[in-house]
Formats: C-alpha cells, structure tokens, sequence
C-alpha cells in the first residue's frame, strides 16, 4: 500500500506561486518519517523547515506542482476559482503517485465535498480530506514542508532583483509597502494582479 500527503503553501499571497506538494511513501516506510516528528510547517522555523525538507526527500517520493502569479489571474479570469486551481495540482499528484489512500489538508470548507469530488476522479484512491490534516497527520506536515521550503525558494528568487518584497501576504506591511512603489503599467508578472488587495492599491 502506498500513501500520500498533500499540502500546500502560498495560498494567500498576493506575490509569487502557490505551490502544492505531494508527500508519497508505501505504508511500510511511514515509521521513518514519524521518527522525524514533523508538524505543520508554519509551527517550524525555516533552517529546521530545510533540514527536514532534505530528510523526507530521502525518505519518500515528492511531487511538487508550482502555479505561477500569471497563471493564477489567467485561470481566474476564466472564473475558475482559486479551490478549482489547486484541485488541478491535487488531481496531477494524485495521478503522478498512484497512491492508495490520500490524505489532504482541506481547503474547501466542506472536507467531505473534497473527498468525494476526489475519490469520483480517482476511483481506486480512499481519500481523507480534513482541516489541519497537517497537524494530524506526518505523511501531509511532510507536505507541508516540502510546500513551504520550495515556496520559500521562490520568494528567495524574486528577491534577488526586488529586495524588499516581504513574505508575499497582504497582512505584511512591507508587501503592501512594496506594492505601492510599482508605477500601475510595470507590474512584474509575479504580482497576482487579480488579487483585490493589488487592485485596490494599483487601481
């Protein structure tokens, strides 16, 4: 039997992509990552987030889906919906790792619709969608985790170019401070432009 956790990172942002990641091991290897004593990624400080992100590679197969600021706004543009979007992320993990049992940190509000709009999809997977499947659950923080550490890369990488960027959320104010200094007509295609906190301050 094999496994697999999926999680994601960067939701919320307003910057950058958001990143779903897929956490796939047989049962028998589970043991292994519980000695790890993972949790949800945001409860772990980023040197620890990397150090374990390498630690669960070793220990089991990662798939990692990045949908990129631009595709985001072109998707919602099309009204598909954000959940919509990562459901197309959760559905190319799913089929890449061939799993048994799915267990996913919920985004929908309604875990249960999740889990049967899934299992119809994917009619030999028993899924488990639940909110804070993360902090239950080793196979999905080890999701988390891998979610965060290549969310954080990318991050790292716009930063190289435009220093004082922030975490990417609308709840910073050096995002939101940033924001205010791009000139309307030279948005980098990294700003989800779709997002209403970018236009109400670029208008």
């Amino acid at each position: 039997m094999k496994i697999l956790g999926i999680d994601e990172a960067g939701r919320g942002s307003v910057l950058g992509p958001l990143v779903v990641s897929g956490v796939a091991l047989k049962q028998d290897r589970l043991k292994y990552l519980e000695r790890l004593g993972l949790k949800d990624s945001k409860k772990i400080s980023p040197n620890r987030r990397i150090a374990l992100s390498r630690k669960i590679q070793r220990i089991a197969n990662c798939h990692t889906v990045h949908i990129t600021a631009k595709d985001i706004d072109l998707l919602r543009s099309r009204d598909v919906n954000l959940n919509e979007i990562e459901k197309i992320a959760i559905n190319k993990i799913i089929k890449e790792s061939t799993p048994t049992t799915c267990f996913i940190d919920s985004m929908d509000v309604k875990p249960e619709r999740l889990t049967r709009e899934l299992e119809a999809m994917h009619p030999d997977v028993k899924v488990l969608a639940e909110h804070k499947a993360d902090d239950r659950y080793p196979i999905v923080s080890a999701a988390s985790i891998i979610a965060k550490v290549e969310r954080d890369r990318a991050i790292q990488e716009i930063k190289k170019k435009y220093k004082d960027i922030g975490s990417g959320y609308p709840s910073d104010p050096k995002t939101i401070q940033f924001l205010k200094t791009i000139p309307p007509g030279e948005l980098p295609d990294f700003i989800r432009r779709s997002w209403a906190t970018v236009e109400r301050i670029i208008g």
